[in-house]
């Protein structure tokens, strides 16, 4: 059986350093299948206006169960593949009740889940060559769309703790090279942050991370995962070994 390495959502909010683990094991059974008689939290489609784009764009947004407006939250912003859109985590997976379960195991602090959409273009939706150069081109344009548009707007929306030890970016593949290059390129904004099966599109190590030691003392967590037979794993080991 193929041995994969996990990141379970829930890391971000019980993990409190940044360290090297290796870590090999299979996901708990059922842990994706919504429970009957638990509390669930609440899946919003939300509108934006981005200066950087020059339209309204949209994301997703998760609220945990028993969301209080006057409570304050961290938030995670979870990004998708080069084939995806905002929905993208809700047709591949299902993040909503991956959280729910974890929430009602008391494993997981409450927090925010922003799901958007990491093609920065006007027309973003993932149709034709989405391999086009204007379109992978998009994905690192997000960066600006989503420091400049996206937080603010969340941060003005949604009672958030809008500082950077409460705020953590995660993705899968694209949206895992995004991760690693906003969340790392960027940590006077992000303390938390993952990269999944890491695409190409990752920048090397020694630009991601000039000074390994400084963002040592910065990051919170710092969460790089891919399968052991993925064929982006290169990707993913040598940030790894650049680092460790």
């Amino acid at each position: 059986m193929k041995k994969f390495l996990l990141l379970a959502l829930g890391l971000f909010a019980v993990l409190g350093e940044s360290q090297s683990q290796d870590i090999e094991m299979q996901a708990p059974m059922g842990f994706d299948q919504a429970r009957s008689g638990i509390a669930s939290g609440k899946l919003d489609s939300i509108q934006y206006t981005s200066k950087t784009v020059g339209t309204t764009r949209k994301a997703l947004v998760y609220t945990p169960p028993g969301f209080d407006k006057k409570k304050k939250y961290p938030v995670l912003y979870l990004l998708h593949g080069i084939g995806g859109d905002e929905r993208e985590w809700l047709r591949g997976g299902s993040p909503q009740v991956i959280l729910d379960n974890l929430y009602d195991e008391g494993k997981v602090e409450p927090m925010i889940v922003v799901m958007p959409n990491g093609r920065a273009m006007k027309d973003d939706r993932a149709v034709g060559n989405i391999f086009a150069r204007d379109k992978v081109e998009a994905f690192a344009a997000f960066e600006q769309d989503l420091l400049n548009d996206l937080i603010p707007f969340i941060e003005k929306k949604y009672p958030t703790l809008a500082d950077r030890e409460h705020r953590a970016i995660a993705g899968l593949s694209m949206g895992g090279g995004q991760s690693l290059n906003f969340g790392l390129g960027n940590l006077d904004k992000f303390a938390w942050v993952g990269g999944f099966s890491s695409a190409p599109n990752t920048k090397r190590p020694e630009e991601l991370v000039p000074d390994p030691e400084a963002a040592r003392k910065l990051l919170k967590l710092l969460w790089i995962s891919c399968g052991d037979a993925d064929g982006l794993l290169p990707f993913s080991k040598r940030t790894h070994d650049y680092l460790y």
